[in-house]
């Protein structure tokens, strides 16, 4: 995938005004107004996490968030919030939005595993990228979900 922009890793401390707001934005325009899904994205573990945005030409195209083993869950790290742009679709940024999440939670936590909680309908799409189901499928905000773990060979 070739990308013409900008990858950068903040903790939240360092995003600044304008990065926050953009992140804010993007989710809220996917996961509350594309999706119908009415649900409190600010859940209090933005803070603690550190945050990918993808930029091209200033546009805030993508974004994922990494979450430290307690946050989400007690055994792993977590990658979540995984957003990118509708018009930036097809491009391949979610598989290397999720590329380079899986890269930094090894990275910054080697000792621990790494889990996420996938609509399903993207589940054979983490699963390509060596993730495994590990729970049963259950609605979360009325969309169904199901809990993956990275296989621990990948």
């Amino acid at each position: 995938m070739h990308t013409s922009g900008e990858w950068i890793w903040q903790a939240f401390d360092g995003l600044t005004l304008n990065d926050l707001y953009d992140c804010l934005q993007l989710r809220a325009a996917v996961f509350v107004v594309e999706q119908t899904c009415p649900y409190q994205d600010i859940d209090g573990l933005d803070r603690g996490a550190w945050h990918c945005l993808y930029r091209e030409a200033g546009r805030l195209l993508a974004y994922q968030r990494s979450l430290p083993p307690g946050q989400s869950y007690p055994d792993a790290s977590a990658i979540g919030r995984v957003v990118v742009d509708p018009d930036a679709r097809g491009r391949g940024l979610s598989r290397e939005l999720l590329r380079r999440g899986i890269e930094f939670n090894r990275r910054t936590w080697p000792d621990s595993g790494i889990k996420l909680g996938a609509q399903a309908h993207l589940q054979a799409l983490y699963e390509s990228l060596d993730f495994e189901v590990c729970s049963e499928p259950y609605l979360e905000d009325g969309i169904p979900h199901v809990h993956m773990k990275l296989a621990r060979h990948a």
